[in-house]
């Protein structure tokens, strides 16, 4: 068989430990033919490939980002060069004309959709979940979550101290999209005195009297962990909306600290590089069965699969009676909303 790999969307640590649990399971134990695709989809639709061997898959398993590059680009959707019903003709043609028996497309919800169109369309493809933000919906954990948690963890650990050395309120604003996951977990990590997460109604009053009640318990420094997307007026990032909320109604000096992409950035973690090849080698095993149409997934301490039509278009987000957030209330954690 020959099978085709890419990977789409955003980058984040694990996609070439991935690329590599698909490739060598298929060339060492299945004998199979493997190439890379280029840059997600685009590659597809300009038929831009590398053929992939052992030699090229060694030595990327510790590497972030990923070795086939990555772009945003949907194929159902209409741009300025292809009308909407253009796009997927052209990747069906090629997948036909480049030989495939099957195509692998690692991503998140974006990524998952699109697959599940194009399995529509009557291509053989397999999903692999991957995001820091940890929302694609069907399974436990997408890899990329874990590394991404202990970067953010450890820049919360850092700020602690510049925070304690002033005595300031800092606000933290973190990935995430429009889940909290990231920001929950992280913020329960790093010690957060208050986790704001898009899933929960907040009140900045709220959160300003918790701080101060803080303060005047003689606590004089505290950290506010923000997720991207909470609700703020629109052009303001979340974390300059929380701290001028916080400065105007506390007078407290606030100061407000955006992480952005090296939150996606760098070597995955163990736990990712374990992740991610369990389930590369697992989309190989389906492949060899015949099993197409599906994401795989993490089910508890086993890896399985789900159709792509029950991932596609979905979001998974915190529930708010997340045992995390139960036990973080518990310890007086604020999120805002009593």
């Amino acid at each position: 068989m020959k099978i085709g790999i890419l990977s789409a969307g955003g980058d984040c640590p694990g996609i070439n430990a991935a690329i590599r649990g698909v490739g060598k399971t298929a060339i060492q134990e299945y004998g199979m033919e493997v190439i890379g695709i280029s840059s997600g989809f685009l590659g597809l639709l300009h038929k831009e490939y590398v053929e992939l061997d052992e030699n090229q898959l060694s030595g990327i398993l510790t590497q972030g980002g990923t070795i086939l590059g990555t772009s945003r680009e949907k194929p159902f959707k209409k741009n300025d060069k292809f009308s909407k019903g253009d796009k997927p003709k052209i990747i069906c043609q090629n997948y036909h004309d480049l030989g495939l028996d099957a195509l692998v497309c690692i991503g998140g919800n974006g990524t998952q959709q699109t697959a599940y169109q194009l399995s529509e369309e009557g291509l053989n493809i397999l999903g692999i979940p991957k995001t820091i933000d940890n929302d694609v919906w069907g399974t436990d954990v997408s890899f990329g979550f874990d590394s991404a948690l202990g970067i953010v963890t450890e820049a919360i650990d850092r700020l602690h101290t510049t925070a304690n050395s002033h005595k300031r309120i800092m606000v933290i604003e973190v990935m995430g999209h429009h889940a909290g996951w990231l920001a929950l977990y992280a913020g329960v990590a790093g010690g957060g005195d208050v986790i704001l997460i898009p899933e929960i109604p907040f009140n900045p009053a709220v959160v300003s009297r918790y701080l101060e009640n803080r303060f005047n318990g003689k606590k004089p420094y505290s950290i506010v962990v923000v997720a991207e997307g909470i609700p703020t007026p629109r052009g303001i990032s979340a974390s300059k909306y929380i701290a001028e909320n916080i400065s105007i109604l506390t007078n407290l000096e606030t100061r407000e600290t955006i992480l952005g992409y090296i939150q996606r950035g760098g070597s995955p973690s163990p736990r990712d590089r374990i992740l991610a090849t369990r389930y590369g080698a697992y989309a190989v095993e389906l492949i060899a069965k015949n099993i197409f149409g599906k994401m795989v997934c993490a089910n508890g301490e086993s890896i399985s699969h789900i159709p792509l039509r029950e991932t596609a278009g979905k979001i998974k987000l915190v529930p708010a009676d997340n045992p995390l957030i139960k036990k973080a209330r518990k310890m007086g954690v604020c999120f805002g909303d009593e």
